[in-house]
């Protein structure tokens, strides 16, 4: 069986590797994924062989906490235990206690500096508790006590660190507690040598090492780096809101008849074969087949399209979607975890609980860096015992190798740069709601797109009006909006309003009919008018004076075409389409320019989408989708080798966009499609995807800059801290010269992450709609 786990305590792509290595040690386990963004865990296990508190038991021997995963748990309850919130929490208490006493321990540590260096005065009463050797065991106690509230609150480091360096998978918890612990041991250590030289009377050992006292280096170290995760933390998205709005879509009851009298019944207590009356403006409960009545559908939540569908007797309907007009009873085929909808919701959570989790480079540098700097502390300390130098000597030297292997710019590296990355995309109107879409993003190669509301504006627009010899356009026009303003189609919608926009007068009419599927029958001052389709017309016996030439030239265009009928005179053919955004034909072209495929999905028809195609020059069209046909479209380019990137706004493409490697919503989408998404485009502008995509290169580029500042000073200071050179020149590493070098590095990493600030988007080509 296949089961889903809440997974505790992972920060890096390390962490998730040693869950899921654990796991698969169980007995019974055909399979392991874990998600280190959602906290989650997929297995797949043998319920004969092993059960779920043997797999809990696995995960917690990896130094991590698990708990089964509760499906279709109320809102409330999901929000109650939602582990991304509950580790944001502890990190920001975290985060305050480290602030509130790291200040005053750096502040007490370098009070001195800071007098001869910036000329900033110390308080008397510092210098008679804390300054000199006669003081030196009040001035480092004060400061192992000051550490002490910063090291219990991220006690996690040390626990998590040291149980994955002893299973012999280090992460970068390890090298936070290796470098923290050498500072705080060391400083231990200095803390009796002063403490022995000054009941000794030696004031010039006691004043030595009362400048070998790193407990600030430890402090520093915790600090910095629980910020840099507290951002990290920060950035997570909750795939579990967009599950909980998925299953609000769904009417919570149904008007069913029961022993030939209406009940209006919970929608979960709907059976099949059940008759369901559906009225003018409800949602539909459940999937099933239209027994009486018709009415206009608006599927475009669901399959995402623009313009509400006809349907009468015969014609399957689907839970979630909207009655728009007219009254119909339903039969009920499709109902709890069958529906249409349910099954989108399954597709939701099966995606974002099967993502891979991005493997950090700094995190599979880890597991080598961290053994290597530990033998190299060793061999080195060894060396210089075996060589006749003192304790002291070789422990300073193994001190001094492990602080300036000090994590604080491997563990920034990245997170600095993603901070100010994703700072940089709200600045151009893009929300990036996690550091691995950020990361991800710059290795995708196809782009899959939406239609209706993506590339194009997603609300019907007049664009083409002809008329018949002898008839004016505002003639038409006027006619057409007076006929179609009492309709509530959307088509009729958008003459009306390029009546407005004209500031035309409209004609009263009388004797109203609306045919279903064919269009409308009225009357002005007496004179009968007709509006609808070519089917429509051709019932009525209308002339069509050479016009439905034009008029199939409309469809070949994608347009739908309304002919407007004075008697058995036509007037005139009004076209309507969803018109394409500005720079929907710019973006792909950059897309293209970068090196990416372009694919656009559409529930609409083939020649409509295949209009689209010629005039956007897109690689390649998939029409009349359904959500499941996106979502499984998405997973057949992922198989091919390709990462993929899926741009929609509907509740139609949250399956496609949960599965997609990096899922971008457009900003007027709906909810479910923005909480289903990783990268939000604010300004619903499909050039922002382009900028999206720019950005993450831009900034994984920095990244690998970063990376390399970070071990520059190790490359450079472990030989110098380990005392190759002391032979030679002389030349041995002082431990707080070793912190200030690492420190130094973190500058460095900071500074060049600032560069992405500067950041502009690249442009090829200008818009020509």
């Amino acid at each position: 069986m296949n089961q889903k786990y809440n997974v505790t305590g992972m920060t890096c792509s390390a962490c998730s590797a040693a869950v899921e290595k654990s796991v698969k040690k169980v007995e019974g386990v055909n399979g392991v994924t874990v998600n280190l963004l959602s906290n989650n865990m997929m297995v797949d296990f043998d319920e004969g062989m092993t059960d779920n508190a043997q797999i809990i038991s696995a995960v917690e021997a990896a130094g991590y906490e698990a708990s089964v995963f509760v499906r279709g748990a109320a809102p409330d309850q999901q929000k109650a235990v939602d582990p991304v919130q509950e580790e944001l929490n502890s990190m920001r208490v975290r985060l305050i206690v480290s602030f509130m006493f790291w200040i005053p321990l750096m502040y007490l540590a370098m009070h001195h500096m800071m007098k001869e260096w910036f000329g900033i005065p110390v308080p008397a009463f510092l210098v008679n508790a804390f300054h000199g050797p006669e003081n030196g065991i009040a001035f480092a106690f004060t400061q192992l006590l000051l550490l002490a509230p910063i090291v219990y609150v991220n006690r996690k480091y040390f626990q998590v660190g040291f149980k994955t360096l002893w299973k012999r998978s280090p992460n970068m918890d390890s090298l936070i507690a290796i470098g923290s612990t050498a500072a705080i041991v060391y400083g231990i250590f200095v803390i009796y040598r002063i403490g022995y030289a000054l009941g000794a009377g030696d004031m010039m050992t006691a004043d030595h090492y009362l400048m070998d006292i790193y407990f600030e280096s430890a402090g520093t170290i915790l600090t910095l780096i629980t910020l840099g995760k507290y951002l990290e933390a920060r950035s997570k998205g909750k795939t579990s809101e967009a599950i909980s709005k998925l299953m609000d879509l769904a009417p919570k009851t149904a008007s069913v008849l029961r022993d030939g009298k209406e009940q209006e019944i919970p929608v979960e207590q709907v059976r099949v074969g059940d008759i369901v009356l559906i009225r003018p403006g409800k949602s539909i409960p459940v999937d099933g087949v239209i027994t009486e009545g018709s009415s206009a559908v608006d599927q475009s939540a669901l399959t995402g399209e623009s313009i509400p569908v006809e349907k009468s007797v015969g014609d399957a309907v689907i839970a979630a979607t909207l009655n728009k007009t007219g009254f119909f009873k339903m039969e009920a085929q499709k109902v709890g975890g069958d529906t249409t909808l349910a099954q989108i919701i399954e597709l939701v959570e099966e995606a974002s609980s099967s993502k891979a989790p991005i493997a950090k480079l700094a995190d599979k540098i880890s597991g080598i860096f961290v053994p290597v700097v530990i033998l190299i502390a060793l061999a080195s300390a060894i060396t210089w015992l075996i060589a006749g130098q003192t304790f002291e000597f070789a422990l300073s030297i193994a001190i001094a190798v492990l602080v300036i292997s000090c994590p604080c710019a491997l563990g920034l590296a990245t997170p600095v740069a993603i901070m100010v990355g994703t700072g940089k995309g709200a600045s151009n109107g893009i929300l990036i709601k996690s550091a691995e879409a950020l990361e991800t993003a710059h290795t995708v190669k196809t782009v899959v797109l939406d239609k209706t509301g993506t590339i194009t504006e997603g609300k019907p627009r007049v664009t083409d009006i002809v008329t018949a010899s002898g008839i004016d356009e505002q003639e038409l026009l006027t006619v057409a909006a007076s006929i179609e303003k009492p309709s509530e189609h959307p088509l009729a919608e958008a003459i009306v309003e390029k009546a407005k926009e004209l500031s035309l007068e409209l004609h009263s009419v009388g004797d109203f009919q609306a045919v279903s599927g064919r269009g409308i029958l009225t009357s002005i001052e007496g004179v009968p008018y007709a509006a609808g389709n070519l089917a429509l017309m051709q019932e009525q016996g209308v002339s069509f004076e050479g016009l439905q030439q034009k008029a199939e030239s409309f469809a070949e265009e994608g347009k739908t075409s309304l002919y407007f009928a004075k008697e058995k005179q036509l007037l005139g053919v009004i076209a309507v389409a969803d018109v394409i955004k500005p720079t929907s034909r710019q973006a792909v072209e950059e897309l293209r320019a970068m090196g990416i495929d372009v694919v656009m999905l559409t529930g609409d028809n083939q020649r409509t989408a295949e209009a689209i195609r010629r005039q956007l020059n897109i690689d390649r069209v998939v029409a009349e989708v359904l959500p499941q046909d996106k979502e499984e479209e998405v997973r057949s380019i992922q198989a091919s080798g390709k990462k993929v990137a899926m741009v929609g706004d509907g509740i139609n493409d949250a399956p496609a966009l949960a599965r997609a490697d990096v899922g971008i919503a457009i900003g007027a989408g709906t909810d479910i499609a923005i909480e289903s998404a990783d990268i939000v485009l604010m300004k619903s502008d499909l050039m922002d995807a382009v900028t999206a995509i720019q950005l993450s290169r831009a900034t994984i580029r920095n990244i690998k800059e970063n990376l390399f500042w970070a071990f520059f000073y190790n490359t450079i200071g472990i030989p110098l801290a380990a005392g190759v050179f002391y032979v030679l020149l002389g030349w041995k590493l002082n431990p707080m010269f070793a912190a200030a070098a690492m420190s130094l590095s973190s500058v460095c990493v900071v500074l060049n992450a600032l560069r992405l600030k500067f950041f502009k988007p690249h442009r090829r080509f200008e818009s020509d709609l």
